[in-house]
């Protein structure tokens, strides 16, 4: 794709989308954010919802990090280098970028718009600031924020993981508590108690979203004779 396509990619709005959309005679896909502190198990819902609706599409994000034991490129992150992440940033080609403990993250909007524009939903797995920044660009976009039951829980599961050390540890739960003083800045909040019941709850917003008027109405094109 060469750079002119990326930069009319990037500037569409989400009314050409629908527009697109409608044309194909199709509805526009949804945008969902799902963010939370580390521990609370984000990770492991969405990969339970996703196997449960397969309509929906997860983003994988772009960043400079090595990868981890047993992650696949492509799969779990698109590892790129720092000097191609930084091209892509000063191309425009993130939705949403962050830096974080010298590693760049960021979400590719071309991706995001493709999804979109072709009907089906999307995930974004991101932090409270990517989600400010998404918003920017796509103000409709449904937010789910997954808390754990209590902070003295998401501990004793950051513990019970044996994989950091205590003063890593202490650093997550300081994150983590400044990541929940941003709940209410998301549509959506589910409590990570029981899994399977918050597979359900996830779902039940992801469904509930789609039965919106609007979206009835785009996807089912005979309802206009009401």
């Amino acid at each position: 794709m060469g750079r002119r396509r990326r930069e009319l990619m990037s500037i569409k709005s989400r009314s050409e989308i629908e527009d697109e959309a409608e044309h194909a005679g199709r509805r526009a896909g949804l945008l969902f954010i799902v963010a939370a502190p580390s521990g609370a198990g984000k990770t492991s819902l969405i990969d339970a919802l996703i196997a449960r609706e397969p309509q929906l599409r997860l983003s994988i994000s772009h960043t400079t990090r090595t990868p981890r034991p047993g992650e696949r490129n492509g799969e779990h992150y698109h590892f790129v280098s720092r000097a191609e992440f930084e091209a892509m940033l000063e191309r425009g080609e993130f939705l949403e970028s962050a830096l974080v403990h010298g590693n760049y993250y960021g979400t590719s909007e071309p991706w995001v718009l493709q999804q979109l524009s072709g009907g089906a939903d999307a995930v974004l797995e991101i932090d409270w600031q990517g989600a400010t920044q998404v918003r920017r660009r796509f103000a409709d976009a449904i937010g789910i924020f997954i808390l754990p039951p209590s902070l003295q829980d998401l501990e004793a599961r950051l513990r019970t993981r044996a994989k950091d050390a205590p003063e890593v540890i202490a650093m997550r739960l300081s994150a983590a508590r400044e990541e929940i003083a941003h709940v209410c800045e998301f549509d959506y909040v589910i409590i990570n108690d029981q899994f399977d019941r918050a597979v359900d709850d996830l779902r039940a917003v992801i469904r509930a979203a789609r039965l919106r008027t609007p979206m009835q109405f785009a996807a089912n094109p005979r309802l206009q004779q009401f």
